[in-house]
């Protein structure tokens, strides 16, 4: 599968950080990521500073398939209402649900400390404005469930709303607790950080077959060559699907473009704020380090990379005109635009640990528009599996839910 179209601004802007040599021997490890990307690099990472023997395998050079498409706003929203989860897996998993995603905005900003390497980090608000008025009551009611589950939030009326920004939206919720990151930049950080641990990385290693034995796994690649492991995290992201019997996921193509440099956008409060919608699909957007504009959306069902392709000139106009909306006096130019492939579960959560499709394997599936986050929680819970370390959150991302 081809996880992305056009041209995405994250490699162009930062270059190939780092290469790393194709498997060209037998190994033995203690775990095996298979995927390079942000999912990837997270996992490895933990792992890595647990003191556990990591070996990360990626088909491409790393961080090029999803992660270099990632649009990376940090949101401790899941794709569905707190309000409405609840209803679907319960008060207790869908409120830790939640505060998880939101401890791991900051846990990703400690991680930039630690890798000294700030990776495009910035702490954000985030408003999620009412498309429509018949989204506001919605929004009332996801205003009163995060305020009772402790979640600081302001709900803004209209006229809140038109006060701070230049575009008029029946209501609002304010939320303080976001962030923006260069997902690209951050997994070669992280994956640095791991081979300083003594984690082995090789990309443009296909994974060929995959054998469970008594003692662990061994995985061989398409060059032939063995690696023995006790466990294997599978971290593929989208294409983990064709992996596996259960169907967890449904795939979307979603849209985007940044702007050239163009400095403060006039109308665009709360310093800068990520902005999204309640309309699904969604608009989205962001700013960047460098004084560009990210705006993505117009999601539509994947049917194939070449639609996707053909479909990328006519969603980004359709992307540019909403923004042209919104902020009339904030003339921004189109400096790249990119389609990527991402997927959504039923319930709007991650699918994370063990399946019984895979012996001796654990999975970290952070599908959904706040992926990042999953991925760090994702991280964590695989650590606390290999370890042996109690993690009574991975309960909620059960396969079996």
């Amino acid at each position: 599968m081809d996880l992305k179209s056009g041209y995405p601004f994250w490699p162009i802007k930062n270059g190939l950080i780092q290469s790393y040599p194709t498997l060209a021997e037998d190994l033995r490890s203690d775990v095996a990521v298979i995927g390079g990307g942000i999912t990837g690099a997270l996992v490895a990472y933990h792992l890595a500073k647990a003191g556990v023997g990591v070996v990360v395998l990626d088909r491409r050079d790393i961080a090029t398939g999803s992660t270099s498409a990632s649009t990376a706003l940090l949101q401790y929203e899941v794709d569905t209402h707190l309000a409405d989860l609840i209803g679907m897996v319960g008060r207790e998993h869908a409120v830790r649900s939640y505060h998880l995603c939101l401890e791991a905005i900051h846990k990703i900003g400690r991680l930039t400390e630690e890798l000294g390497d700030d990776c495009g980090y910035m702490p954000k608000k985030s408003l999620y404005v009412a498309s429509t008025k018949r989204d506001v009551p919605a929004l009332r009611d996801e205003y009163e469930a995060r305020r009772a589950a402790g979640i600081r939030l302001d709900f803004l009326e209209r006229s809140d709303v038109t006060s701070r920004f230049s575009f008029d939206y029946p209501a609002a919720l304010l939320s303080y607790d976001a962030a923006q990151v260069d997902a690209y930049r951050l997994t070669h950080a992280l994956l640095r950080a791991a081979a300083g641990m003594g984690a082995r990385v090789y990309d443009r290693t296909t994974v060929a077959k995959y054998e469970h034995e008594a003692d662990g796994v061994t995985l061989t690649t398409d060059r032939g060559c063995r690696v023995h492991v006790r466990r294997v995290a599978v971290a593929a992201g989208f294409e983990t699907q064709q992996y596996l019997k259960q169907k967890v996921v449904n795939f979307k193509s979603t849209y985007a473009f940044i702007s050239e440099p163009s400095g403060p956008i006039d109308g665009w409060g709360e310093d800068g704020c990520l902005i999204w919608e309640s309309a699904r699909p969604y608009l989205y957007m962001r700013t960047t380090d460098d004084g560009r504009v990210l705006v993505g959306g117009e999601d539509d069902l994947f049917d194939s990379d070449a639609k996707r392709d053909r479909r990328l000139p006519k969603k980004t106009e359709r992307l540019m005109k909403r923004y042209n909306a919104m902020f009339p006096r904030g003339p921004i130019e189109v400096a790249y635009a990119w389609a990527g492939t991402f997927g959504e579960t039923k319930d709007g959560l991650a699918y994370i640990g063990e399946t019984p499709e895979w012996p001796n394997g654990y999975f970290a599936l952070g599908y959904g528009g706040n992926g990042i986050t999953y991925s760090l929680i994702a991280a964590e819970i695989i650590r606390d599996l290999f370890t042996g370390t109690p993690n009574p959150d991975a309960a909620i991302f059960r396969f079996d839910r």
